[in-house]
C-alpha cells in the first residue's frame, strides 16, 4: 500500500484505502485485485479509451500496469481515481485542472470520494461456471444484490443462453468445460460484445485480456469482491445497456 508521500503514483489511495498501514488483508494482495481493461473503464466511465490514453500520456498521475501482452490493466483504486477526474471536468474544471486536483489529494494522503450508489436496475448476468457449488454461491450473491442471474455449467450451454438472452455481463469461469473459458470469452466478446469478468484458480490475467475480458479475478474471490467487480463493470448508471456497449479500442 503507498505511504503518504510516496512519489510513485501508480497506487494512490482511494476510498476504502487505510493510509499509512503496513501491510494488506489476504484479499488486498496484489495477485487477488481486480484489474479492468481500458476498454471496461471506459465503458464504466462513459468516456472514449482514447481519453484515458491522452491522459496517460499528457500529465502522467494515473499509470496502469501493462499486460506481458501490452494491454493496459487498471487496478480498481485507479478507475476511482479517473472517476474523480471524470466527475471534476464534468463539473467544469479543465482536463490539467482535474489532474492537478488528483495529484494535489495524493500528496495530502486524501482518499478520492467513492462512487454514487448503484441504482436499482436488474440487469442480467450469465454466469458460466464448471463447478455447480460454487456457482451456487456466486448466484445467490448476485440475486441479493438485484441481478438476475442466468447460470450455465458448460460453454455450449453459456453460448446458446448468450444468443438467447444476450446478457448485460458474463463471468466465465476459465476452467469451464476443461479449459474452454478463454475461447468463450473471445466469442462473447467477438461474436456478441458482451464484456466479461474472467475468474480462475489459475493466474490466467495476462491470456484473459488477450482473449477480450474486461476484468479478471484469481480465485478464492471474497463474495463483496465479485460484487463489487460487476457493479464496476456495470457502470453503477447503465452505461453498458445493449444500445451504448462501445468496443475500447486499442489497449
Amino acid at each position: 500500500m503507498t505511504r503518504v508521500g510516496d512519489k510513485n503514483l501508480r497506487n494512490f489511495p482511494s476510498a476504502g484505502d487505510e493510509v499509512g498501514h503496513d501491510g494488506d488483508s489476504p484479499e488486498r494482495q496484489p495477485q487477488h485485485r481486480p484489474v479492468y481493461s481500458i476498454g471496461a473503464v471506459a465503458r464504466m466511465l462513459g468516456i472514449p479509451a482514447a481519453t484515458l490514453r491522452n491522459w496517460q500520456e499528457r500529465y502522467g498521475v494515473v499509470v496502469p500496469e501493462r499486460s506481458g501482452g501490452g494491454h493496459r490493466l487498471f487496478t480498481r483504486d485507479q478507475v476511482e481515481q479517473l472517476r474523480f477526474l471524470v466527475d471534476q471536468v464534468a463539473a467544469g474544471a479543465s482536463a490539467a485542472d482535474a489532474h492537478r486536483m488528483l495529484r494535489e489529494r495524493f500528496d495530502a494522503g486524501l482518499a478520492v470520494p467513492p462512487p454514487a450508489a448503484p441504482g436499482g436496475d436488474r440487469l442480467l448476468i450469465l454466469l458460466a461456471e464448471r463447478d455447480p457449488f460454487a456457482a451456487e454461491f456466486a448466484e445467490y450473491f448476485l440475486r441479493t444484490e438485484g441481478f438476475e442471474v442466468a447460470l450455465v455449467l458448460s460453454a455450449d450451454d453459456a453460448v446458446s443462453r448468450t444468443a438467447e438472452a444476450q446478457p448485460d455481463l458474463a463471468v466465465v469461469e476459465l476452467l469451464i468445460s476443461s479449459g474452454r473459458g478463454l475461447e468463450l470469452c473471445r466469442q462473447m466478446h467477438r461474436d456478441h460484445g458482451v464484456p466479461v469478468l474472467a475468474i480462475s484458480t489459475i493466474e490466467l490475467r495476462d491470456k484473459a485480456m488477450a482473449a477480450g475480458a474486461s476484468a479478471f479475478l484469481l480465485k478464492p474471490i471474497e463474495p463483496l469482491q465479485l460484487v463489487s467487480v460487476v457493479q464496476d463493470l456495470l457502470g453503477h448508471s447503465a452505461f453498458l445497456r445493449r444500445d451504448t456497449r462501445r468496443d475500447g479500442g486499442q489497449p
